[in-house]
């Protein structure tokens, strides 16, 4: 029998005695023994707090981000190895690749998200804020990582997805964690931890396994700390009522199981392809990962003039859906997660029967290929029809967290939404429909009580990533039962683990402080030219001014007949009454472009392109006879990793364009991007 261990304090350990004993779902064999008996929980968090958080808090997004790449390729390497041990918890080849390439997808898509954050430890957020009359006293918001440790207690249903998805988010941050994976499948966990140790990617520290129990592992959490918890509701709140979240104020993120609504509007009819992906996408939703998800369709509300076509064809669906051994061939939907999950879902079952039909499933007559159904914890399809919805509310309270789902009439599309509802908060909703007014009025409707609400058609059905799989560029959680939570999200989710303080003084003082130029900043006159000088030798704040350019009608005229712009307040001055404008005024694009034949230093230097402008604004018109100089100075600067040895080592370079006129106002103002050269040719 092997022993689950727990990586703790830079080890691998195995806890006192036998606190769980870890069953295949598919063979009923044991696996192994899980225990964290003896393991000083207070001290692995002030492990993580102090070895990894020492090296994540000094590395910057950009270098977090390319951590994070590096762990991606490592574990995608390694992935048939997962898929192995995966059979052991039920799951199929469909359902792991949701969890193990899933899981593996957000490393790399949380490490893309380097290039929305600065080359630095920390972030700012947001806009300066003007404080007083003349500009010297301005406020500012930086976001630095939190110097705590991010304790993730995961659900038993996704072992690599529920680790992956959330320490991607953590170590972008700049926070280290510790992960307590539900033992009956933790094992997959553990393996998958394994190889992150060995690779030596991450920081020593920066990632803590807890294997066994972890019962007391909260008691010692402080306010810099950050909690997540995924499963049931009961156990979540027993979690966020410990007086410790209270006394601390302790972030506290409850992602709980929910009775997920799937909507046929009344326009997908029998014979449309939005009926036919309806009853394919709520099939899927009964069967993968045997319908152990957080996502997973509960409740299928349907027009009641269209009821018996879909207890039709999505009990003919679940009638060919191959029960079975995971590894079998032909099998779709493999075993529940534990003979435990089996007894609670039969429980559930039960009780759902009191007041509804059941329309397709037997728990004593169903086939399972290649395994012994006495032996795995296998589970029938149940398919239950309420005639009643609105006064048989079990469906909205009780939750079976397997392959149970429950069809319901409504008259119109406020009953649909009232319905989806009366689950009181869901992790995400449904509607499938060719009508976009439709949609729109049931979006607007249920939005309230749902985290994610997805819109299937035809349209977007081919590459559509369906109603159960979270993204993580967008939030994960949902109000209400779901928990109140709110995880990945892209930038939204990194966020979380970083405390928000805002700064004042003076301008030049916030640039040091925030490494970006903020206006009324000191503004050193570059030497030499900013064209001339290398990426590592630009410093923020170092300005052109820039010669001057009076301008003529003749320079009017001649933009419009270049570019073909001949809007009648720039060539027609008889046209002019009743707009703001007191005479033709040069074209905004012209004041642009004239600025760029005045900042640009035209000979070769370490200036590779321009390949960007941002911001771009018009503040006061320019009439013929105003004379316009740039002030072009460096206004943040952005590292770039070399793609190859024989990739130019170069940086990007953000230069605010403030060009002004001869009262010394701003007349035009815009950021341009620049890829610029470095010195050092080896980084």
């Amino acid at each position: 029998m092997d022993t689950i261990k727990n990586y703790v304090l830079g080890r691998w350990v195995a806890g006192e005695g036998a606190e769980t004993t870890v069953y295949d779902a598919v063979t009923g064999d044991v696996i192994g023994e899980a225990s964290s008996k003896g393991i000083d929980f207070e001290a692995v968090l002030q492990y993580g707090r102090t070895e990894g958080a020492k090296v994540l808090r000094k590395m910057t997004f950009q270098e977090r981000g390319r951590m994070l790449k590096a762990l991606a390729l490592y574990l995608l390497e390694r992935k048939e190895k997962y898929y192995e041990i995966s059979y052991r918890t039920g799951a199929t080849r469909v359902d792991s690749w949701i969890d193990i390439e899933g899981g593996i997808g957000n490393l790399f898509a949380n490490a893309s998200l380097r290039k929305q954050f600065p080359d630095l430890p920390y972030y700012v957020d947001g806009q300066a804020a003007p404080l007083s009359k003349n500009g010297s006293f301005i406020g500012h918001h930086i976001m630095v990582p939190k110097e705590g440790v991010a304790i993730h207690i995961n659900a038993f249903n996704f072992p690599v997805w529920g680790m992956l998805e959330k320490i991607a988010v953590n170590l972008l941050a700049g926070v280290p964690a510790v992960v307590k994976p539900s033992s009956i499948t933790g094992f997959l966990t553990e393996a998958v931890v394994k190889d992150i140790v060995d690779s030596k990617i991450l920081p020593e520290g920066s990632l803590q396994l807890i294997s066994g129990s972890a019962r007391e592992l909260i008691d010692s959490v402080t306010s810099q700390d950050v909690v997540t918890f995924t499963g049931s509701a009961s156990t979540g709140l027993m979690l966020k009522s410990k007086p410790v979240i209270a006394r601390e104020n302790v972030p506290f993120n409850l992602e709980a199981d929910s009775l997920n609504a799937m909507i046929l509007g009344k326009e997908a009819k029998p014979g449309t392809e939005e009926f036919d992906l309806f009853v394919k996408e709520v099939t899927k939703e009964i069967t993968i990962k045997a319908g152990q998800k957080c996502t997973a369709v509960r409740r299928i509300m349907v027009p009641e003039e269209l009821v018996n076509d879909v207890k039709i064809a999505v009990s003919k669906r679940l009638a060919s859906t191959t029960i079975g051994h995971p590894k079998a061939e032909g099998v779709r939907m493999g075993a529940l997660a534990s003979a435990g999950q089996v007894k609670a879902v039969l429980e559930a079952v039960e009780a759902l029967k009191k007041t509804q039909e059941v329309v397709f499933g037997d728990m004593e007559s169903f086939e399972v290929i290649g395994a012994d159904r006495s032996k795995g914890a296998f589970f029938s399809p149940v398919l239950f029809f309420n005639d009643d919805p609105f006064r048989k509310t079990d469906v909205h309270e009780i939750e079976a967290f397997g392959p149970v789902s429950t069809i319901m009439p409504y008259k119109n599309i406020e009953d649909a939404i009232e319905l989806a509802k009366m689950g009181k908060g869901s992790l995400v909703s449904s509607i499938v429909t060719p009508s976009d007014k439709e949609a729109t009025e049931y979006v607007l409707g249920a939005a309230s009580m749902h985290g994610r609400i997805l819109v299937l058609n035809k349209d977007c059905a081919k590459e559509s990533t369906g109603h159960g799989s979270p993204m993580p560029l967008l939030v994960h959680g949902g109000p209400g039962r779901a928990g109140g939570g709110e995880e990945m999200g892209g930038k939204r989710g990194v966020l979380h683990y970083m405390q928000r303080t805002a700064i004042q003084g003076h301008p030049t003082t916030i640039t040091a402080i925030t490494k970006q130029f903020q206006v009324g900043a000191a503004m050193p006159e570059a030497n030499p030219h900013v064209f001339r000088q290398y990426f590592e030798e630009l410093k923020i704040g170092d300005t052109v001014f820039t010669h001057k350019h009076t301008v003529t009608d003749a320079d009017i005229v001649n933009f419009a007949n270049v570019s073909g712009d001949n809007f009648y307040a720039h060539m027609d001055a008889t046209s002019l009454e009743g707009t703001i404008f007191e005479r033709r005024v040069a074209h905004g694009y012209f004041i642009l472009s004239k600025a760029a034949g005045l900042f640009v230093d035209p000979k070769k230097g370490p200036v590779l392109l321009n390949y960007g402008l941002e911001e771009a604004r018009f503040v006061k018109p320019v009439y013929p006879g105003a004379t316009i100089g740039v002030r072009f100075t460096v206004k943040e600067k952005i590292d770039q990793e070399k793609r190859s040895e024989d990739d130019i080592a170069k940086g990007i370079v953000k230069f605010l364009v403030d060009v002004y006129d001869e009262t010394g106002e701003t007349v035009a103002i815009a950021t341009i991007l620049t890829m610029v050269k470095k010195l050092d040719q080896s980084k």
